[in-house]
């Protein structure tokens, strides 16, 4: 979809407030790592915020993917393009987390 792509990931003290105690189950730099070793990404960039909104501001890019639960089909957010993406329905951290318990 794209010549460069850059990967905003949320801090593990943002996940903390978002999701909880016990969350993230893998701490930041680990998620940065896996993400990096994906070969359609180029960058990650961690951001400490509940929301990537600043970051979208600065990189100010063509547009941007997210997950199908996050916004409905494709519409404009903060002036900029989505994509959206669907998840495979029964996997998620919250999920294996459930199925653990």
């Amino acid at each position: 979809m794209g010549g460069h792509v850059v990967v905003g990931l949320n801090s593990d003290e943002s996940v903390k407030r978002l999701k909880g105690n016990g969350r993230p189950i893998n701490n930041e730099l680990d998620r940065k790592f896996i993400l990096e070793s994906l070969s359609c990404v180029d960058k990650v960039i961690i951001f400490n915020e509940d929301t990537p909104r600043k970051l979208i501001e600065k990189i100010k890019p063509d547009f941007i993917v997210k997950g199908s639960e996050a916004v409905p089909e494709e519409e404009e957010v903060t002036g900029f393009k989505v994509k959206l993406f669907n998840h495979v329905r029964g996997h998620s951290t919250t999920k294996t987390i459930e199925n653990l318990l």
